[in-house]
């Protein structure tokens, strides 16, 4: 029996509960033994804002028709990936963990197509109004980046890292256990803080000018992130990344650069030492083993680098 009335909850969490053959309590769908495990919750608070997250693993596809829901007006997807603890190993061999990441982008902009979802899923995703949003500035002059967002004239995207100060806030989300008559407004409080966190960290970029992009921009620029990430011992070429995203290599550093807030070798510099920094410290390896193995000749230049990225020297880091 579901405590919530249907208006609240999702059409699809309903869809998915009647192909389950199971029920939804308080806004919570559990996946039953014999069909795989974890659970999926929808909650539409009001108008403005909605939060679904998903968590569960099936054991095998199921195709559920997703139905156009239109919300009261231009939303604004904020998609967390890679938060829960199982969902880094769902599906892949690399040892190296995924780094908890959101997606944000305008609802003109299909990114389910871009970025589809399969039968592990492991996601946050909040659903918020952009006019919503614009009418919490009192400040009518927001950055460029913020106002190109909340405005929705072009289509746009962005990835932010989760840091451990946000990583907590979803915990609270999803971990925290209270009365049900207090849980729908805890759970709005949560998902608005994160939105307004991640409003912050925006607007800290320095963005002047936004290009709109489209469905192949980003499959371009998410392609050259895992060829990288992938080949973290060799230094990224910007012609020959921007040759195999048919792309100009000053249109691939600018779009790369709008999407995750830093140039192609900073994002790539960036990876590198936090990949040095789990060899050292996981894998036990040494410095020097940890330099060779990420392309470094000089060990006294991986140090460096190393340092100005973490704030310790690599052996320092190593006995902490």
């Amino acid at each position: 029996m579901n405590a919530l009335p249907l208006s609240l909850v999702p059409d699809i969490l309903i869809r998915m509960a009647n192909r389950l053959n199971t029920d939804i309590r308080n806004g919570r769908l559990i996946v039953p033994p014999e069909f795989g495990r974890g659970y999926c919750a929808g909650f539409i608070f009001n108008p403005h804002i909605r939060l679904f997250i998903m968590n569960y693993e099936l054991d095998r596809e199921l195709v559920i028709e997703n139905p156009v829901e239109e919300p009261a007006g231009r939303m604004i997807l904020f998609k967390f990936r890679h938060i829960f603890p199982f969902s880094s190993s769902v599906g892949s061999t690399d040892s190296r963990p995924a780094t908890p990441s959101v997606l944000i982008a305008t609802n003109n902009l299909r990114i389910g197509e871009a970025f589809p979802v399969h039968s592990n899923t492991a996601t946050i995703n909040i659903e918020v109004e952009a006019e919503y949003l614009r009418g919490l500035f009192p400040d009518p002059e927001l950055s460029p980046l913020l106002s190109g967002l909340l405005s929705q004239d072009q289509p746009l995207l962005f990835e932010q890292v989760v840091y451990p100060s946000l990583q907590r806030i979803v915990e609270e989300l999803t971990g925290e256990r209270i009365d049900p008559l207090f849980e729908r407004f805890l759970l709005r409080i949560k998902a608005e803080e994160l939105v307004c966190r991640l409003l912050m960290e925006l607007a800290q970029r320095g963005e002047k000018q936004l290009y709109g992009l489209n469905e192949e921009d980003i499959r371009a620029v998410y392609e050259v992130k895992r060829s990288m990430l992938e080949r973290l011992s060799e230094p990224p070429r910007i012609r020959q990344l921007a040759a195999r995203a048919h792309m100009s290599p000053s249109k691939l550093n600018r779009l790369f650069g709008q999407v995750f807030g830093a140039s192609v070798f900073h994002y790539y510099q960036a990876h590198r030492m936090k990949e040095a920094a789990r060899l050292l410290k996981e894998e036990l390896l040494s410095v020097s083993d940890t330099g060779y193995r990420l392309g470094f000749t000089n060990l006294s230049h991986f140090s460096r680098i190393f340092k100005r990225h973490i704030g310790m020297k690599p052996k320092q880091f190593s006995r902490t």
